[in-house]
């Protein structure tokens, strides 16, 4: 099959890639480079795919509606996999003009791209933020999601809202997927378990919001990725489906497998909570069962192993 992959160069991006072309697949990969971080580790991430005949790059923004078009054009795509975002609850905040542009006219823009290249096969990767302070747990695709806390989060439910009316009026198929706090290999340099990880190797300190006892559903990349797989192996209809651990974590208990992992004790600062940020994430993962066939199987203290000795090995390269 031939993917279009838009945040392809990214953490989820690039290895999902990775997976589909050691599987035989053909993969187009979009990606705008762009300086929310260091671009490098975004090349370093496709350095191997690269080097593969059926992977191709193409540098460029996902509002660019006209460059989507032709390169849906010169690319016959099979399913589109839409993972290009601003990311981030809490710079979301300071910055929302900008997430709702990226995140939202990026997404109308490729949905646009697609009914104009005759493309009707979309996975999108949507958030678990949008299921706000839920108070049920846990989540499910049935609860009602009127509520965001951020403008991160809204921009992902207004996505989904879009996919949904490309659905109606084209007859897309479209799989919204919400992923829960996605970490492992590869994860971005802002998110909390590779800085933590970071700042504790060098032994520096860390910021610790609240006091500790916010939980999240971590969730390995190895089972996110085979969650896509499964959906684009089911892709039919419209449908939104969580992809989580279906466990949760303290922020405490994180802390203390890191220092277990590491070796080190972690220096903590305390800071006050932050506005825009979830309570707890809990999926329930029942419908992904059943349509896709999706399992997690990787536990937060074997994930957190596998993370910290990939840090090992990036930091004697001195590519982090």
């Amino acid at each position: 099959m031939k993917f279009f992959i838009t945040g392809g160069a990214g953490f989820i991006g690039s290895t999902l890639t990775d997976v589909l072309l050691n599987t035989g697949h053909s993969v187009t990969c979009f990606d705008s480079f762009d300086n929310f971080y260091d671009p490098i580790i975004k090349k370093s991430n496709i350095r191997n795919a690269l080097q593969s005949k059926k992977f191709s790059l193409i540098e460029g923004d996902i509002r660019n509606q006209s460059l989507l078009e032709n390169t849906l054009k010169s690319n016959k795509t099979d399913i589109v996999i839409h993972i290009a975002a601003r990311a981030g609850v809490r710079p979301s905040i300071t910055q929302p003009s900008l997430y709702y542009d990226v995140n939202v006219n990026g997404t109308l823009s490729l949905l646009e791209a697609m009914r104009n290249t005759n493309t009707s096969k979309l996975i999108f990767a949507s958030s678990s933020s949008v299921y706000g302070n839920n108070k049920k747990i846990p989540f499910s695709e049935n609860d009602p999601v009127d509520f965001p806390i951020s403008p991160y989060a809204a921009s992902k439910k207004a996505a989904e809202l879009l996919c949904h009316s490309y659905h109606h009026l084209y007859n897309f198929d479209i799989f919204c997927l919400r992923f829960f706090t996605v970490y492992g290999p590869r994860q971005r340099p802002e998110m909390a378990i590779h800085m933590f990880a970071k700042n504790i190797m060098n032994k520096k300190p860390i910021s610790v919001f609240g006091n500790g006892s916010t939980k999240r559903d971590y969730t390995y990349i190895d089972d996110i990725v085979s969650g896509i797989i499964g959906a684009a192996n089911h892709l039919k209809g419209y449908e939104i489906i969580n992809l989580g651990e279906s466990q949760t974590t303290s922020l405490s208990d994180l802390i203390s497998i890191l220092e277990n992992k590491i070796g080190v004790k972690a220096i903590i600062q305390k800071s006050p909570e932050q506005p825009g940020d979830m309570a707890i994430t809990n999926a329930d993962i029942s419908k992904a069962r059943q349509l896709l066939n999706y399992h997690p199987n990787t536990t937060i203290d074997e994930g957190l192993g596998k993370f910290v000795n990939w840090m090992n090995v990036q930091h004697a390269a001195s590519i982090l």
